[in-house]
């Protein structure tokens, strides 16, 4: 059975196929979908019959193609060709669903930083055990020959790109001071640097940790680690491994260097 082709004004046209005329002005400038008559008013009308037309450009829009390539589409469309498209348009929403997959695992991190320092107490320090977690550790920085932190940083940058070419660049990046150096006073830069990231092969072990926090830029810690190592010798605890530095509050929510939030953590136990 055939439908009876009945001819629509615009704002009817509009109702049935749930298309804004604003939209289907725009599908008609493009010459994706134009009104199949005009009047003796020089009103412009469509056929019931194109609702099937908005059904096709709605569903490869939904696929994320344009309207140049829909147009392109539906001039040559068959099923081999349908075949050809949507195998790509696949491929072109898995890499999407990755990417944004990758973004949401960067949000809830800088989340996580920004909430726990906003609730921080800059004048406290705690005990606290913190469970695993996993990282993104690089190798052991190199001061060598007159080479400083910045050296480090991008020596850390370039390794990572290398060993991980399809790693996310964008996490907060913090430092790791070993057990030796914290014993002997010496936090002036960081012996690796690491950050967060699901898809690491490193762990920041769960330990108790004695945690501190101190505003300042990046480096600027020193003062923080003193009072850290003062509570520890004070309170009967012992350093027994490697300290962490990050910063919550960083560039990302902060204007001045000066007052970002640093937070220092140094593995402990009891004497």
């Amino acid at each position: 059975m055939r439908w009876a082709i009945m001819l629509l004004s615009v704002k009817k046209f509009s109702e049935y196929s749930r298309v804004s005329t604003h939209t289907l002005r725009h599908y008609d400038k493009h010459g994706l979908l134009s009104p199949i008559a005009r009047g003796d008013n020089k009103y412009r009308y469509y056929t019931n019959a194109q609702i099937a037309d908005i059904r096709l450009i709605r569903a490869l829009q939904k696929l994320g193609m344009s309207l140049k390539e829909i147009k392109d589409f539906k001039e040559r469309r068959s099923p081999k060709l349908a075949a050809e498209v949507f195998s790509s348009q696949e491929s072109i929403i898995n890499a999407n669903i990755e990417e944004w997959a990758h973004a949401k695992s960067l949000l809830v991190t800088l989340q996580k930083n920004l909430h726990s320092g906003l609730n921080a107490d800059i004048n406290e320090i705690t005990i606290q055990y913190i469970p695993e977690q996993t990282i993104v550790l690089g190798d052991l920085n190199d001061y060598s020959q007159g080479k400083d932190n910045y050296d480090a940083l991008c020596a850390f940058y370039k390794a990572m790109r290398i060993k991980y070419p399809k790693l996310d660049m964008s996490y907060p990046i913090s430092g790791l001071f070993s057990e030796e150096r914290i014993k002997r006073r010496d936090w002036a830069w960081p012996n690796r640097y690491y950050f967060y990231d699901s898809g690491g092969k490193d762990k920041k072990p769960a330990a108790l940790y004695a945690v501190g926090y101190a505003h300042g830029g990046y480096g600027n810690g020193a003062e923080l680690y003193s009072r850290l190592v003062r509570y520890i010798d004070e309170h009967g605890f012992e350093i027994c491994g490697d300290a962490y530095e990050e910063y919550p509050l960083n560039e990302i929510c902060v204007a001045d260097e000066n007052n970002y939030l640093i937070r220092g953590m140094i593995a402990v136990r009891n004497k």
